[in-house]
C-alpha cells in the first residue's frame, strides 16, 4: 500500500516550526499505529512538538486522530448522566477513591478509568489492588452493568481505547517529551473523550510535586483541556489545585486507601475533604444533577456505602484487613518552630523508593510501602517530633528513601502561617 504522506516530511515540517495539516496529522498517528512509522520518527516528531508547540487546530486534530485510532464507548443507555474527573497526577493524591463513590451517591454516574503510577505520581489502579480480591479489569459490558447498578466503576481502560495514546505514552517516557503541553491534553483527551462520558471535571495539579511546576503552565494545559472537551461536546471544567505539598497524610498505596476510609466515614484531613467536595460539587453541577450536597453525602453515610458496593461489585472485600509493611523508620524534626514547607515531590520520590511506585511500567509495587505525613506546613513541631513514618517489606530501600528527603522540608521560628489554598483557579 503506498503512503499519503512521508514521515520524514512530516518531522522536517514540525521541526521548521510549520503547522501540520489535519490531513498529514490523520496520518502520522494512523500510521504510527500501523508501525509504518518507526518509533525513532515519532520520538524526533514528538520533540518537535515538544520545542515548537501546536496551534489549537492541529490539537484539535491530533486528540480526534487519536480516538479514532480505537473504539468509542457509549453511555446513552444508563438511567443517570456520567461525569468523570482526571487528575494530571500528584503526590498523595488519592481524591479519586472517595471522590467516585460520593457523587454516584449523589445521583450521578462515574465511569472512572484510570491507571498506575509510574515515577513519582502514584497510580489510581495500583492503590486500589491493595484491597484484597479487588479487579481492575472489566469488560464493557460488566462497566456498563455497574455503572446503572452502583454508579461508580474504576477501572483499567480497556486496549481498545485510543491505542495510539498508549503506544505514544510509553515513547513520550523515555524521550524526554512527557512536558510537551500539546502531547499532555490530546493524551489525556482522547481517552476521556473516547470513553464517551458526558461532562469532565479536570484537577489540574500545580507545584513542585506536578507535571506543571507554576501557574502559568498549568492554566495553559487547563486552558487547552478545557477547549479540547467543549469542541467534541463534552462539558468540561477544569479546577487548578496545589500539588507544592502532598495531599492528605499519606503517599503509598494502603496507606491512602486507608486514608480514604476515613474520609468516607466522615473525617480525614482537612485537605483531602474539601478538594474531594469541591470537585465533587463541580462533577454534579457540570453533570446537570442539583439538589444533592456531596458534604451531607460524606456526613451520613451514603458515599461509604457507594464505596462498599463498587468494591463488592468488582470482586474486592471492603471488610479485609489491608496490608501493612513490615519496616518502618522515622524522619524527625532536628529543630524547635514551625514546620513552613514539605515538598511533594520529595515525599513523591522517597515514597517510589520505597516500593510504592516503579521506575517501568512491568515493575511491582508493594502495597503496604510509602510515606505517612505526621506534620504538615502551619503545624509548629518540636526537635525531636516524627515529621513522617517510612514504611516499606525492604529495609534496604531506607537509605535512598533518606537520600531523597535532603533537604525536602523547612522548620524556622516564627509563627504559623496557616494552610496554604487548595484550589488556586478554576477555567471554563
Amino acid at each position: 500500500m503506498s503512503e499519503a504522506f512521508d514521515a520524514v516530511d512530516v518531522i522536517r515540517a514540525k521541526r521548521d516550526r510549520q503547522e501540520l495539516s489535519s490531513e498529514q496529522v490523520a496520518w502520522v498517528v494512523d500510521a504510527y499505529t500501523r508501525e509504518v512509522v518507526a518509533e525513532e520518527q515519532m520520538a524526533a516528531l514528538a520533540m518537535a512538538i515538544l520545542l515548537n508547540g501546536m496551534e489549537r487546530r492541529e490539537i484539535a486534530d491530533w486528540t480526534q486522530a487519536m480516538i479514532d485510532s480505537g473504539e468509542r464507548m457509549d453511555f446513552a443507555s444508563l438511567s443517570r448522566p456520567t461525569v468523570d474527573k482526571h487528575s494530571t497526577g500528584g503526590v498523595g493524591d488519592k481524591i479519586t477513591l472517595p471522590l467516585a463513590p460520593l457523587v454516584a451517591a449523589c445521583g450521578a454516574a462515574v465511569p472512572q478509568l484510570s491507571g498506575r503510577g509510574l515515577g513519582h505520581t502514584g497510580g489510581t489502579l495500583d492503590k486500589l489492588e491493595s484491597v484484597p480480591g479487588w479487579r481492575a479489569s472489566l469488560s464493557n459490558d460488566e462497566m456498563l452493568a455497574q455503572l446503572e447498578d452502583v454508579g461508580a466503576v474504576v477501572c483499567a481502560a480497556g486496549s481498545g481505547l485510543a491505542p495510539a495514546d498508549r503506544r505514544l505514552y510509553s515513547l513520550r517516557d523515555v524521550t524526554g517529551t512527557v512536558e510537551s503541553v500539546p502531547l499532555i491534553a490530546s493524551s489525556i483527551m482522547s481517552k476521556k473523550i473516547a470513553e464517551g462520558t458526558g461532562a469532565l471535571v479536570l484537577d489540574v495539579k500545580v507545584g513542585s510535586g506536578a507535571f506543571m511546576k507554576d501557574l502559568e503552565s498549568a492554566r495553559e494545559l487547563a486552558r487547552t483541556m478545557v477547549e479540547l472537551g467543549t469542541d467534541a461536546g463534552v462539558t468540561t471544567v477544569a479546577l487548578l489545585t496545589e500539588m507544592g505539598t502532598p495531599l492528605g497524610r499519606t503517599a503509598g498505596n494502603a496507606l491512602e486507601v486507608r486514608e480514604s476510609l476515613d474520609v468516607l466515614a466522615g473525617g480525614g484531613p482537612e485537605d483531602v475533604v474539601e478538594l474531594t467536595v469541591a470537585l465533587a460539587r463541580e462533577m454534579l453541577q457540570a453533570a446537570g444533577v442539583t439538589g444533592a450536597d456531596p458534604a451531607d453525602a460524606l456526613a451520613d453515610g451514603r458515599a461509604m456505602d457507594s464505596w462498599r458496593a463498587m468494591i463488592v461489585a468488582q470482586g474486592g472485600d471492603p471488610d479485609a484487613e489491608l496490608p501493612t509493611a513490615r519496616e518502618t523508620e522515622q524522619v524527625v524534626a532536628e529543630a524547635d518552630g514551625v514546620l513552613t514547607r514539605l515538598d511533594a515531590y520529595a515525599v513523591g520520590v522517597a515514597a517510589w523508593r520505597l516500593g510504592a511506585g516503579r521506575a517501568r511500567k512491568e515493575d511491582p509495587v508493594q502495597a503496604g510501602a510509602g510515606v505517612e505525613i505526621h506534620a504538615k506546613p502551619g503545624d509548629r513541631v518540636r526537635r525531636g517530633d516524627p515529621l513522617l513514618t517510612l514504611h516499606t517489606d525492604t529495609p534496604e530501600r531506607f537509605p535512598r528513601a533518606h537520600q531523597a528527603l535532603e533537604g525536602g522540608w523547612t522548620v524556622e521560628d516564627g509563627t504559623s502561617s496557616g494552610r496554604p489554598a487548595i484550589v488556586l483557579d478554576r477555567v471554563g
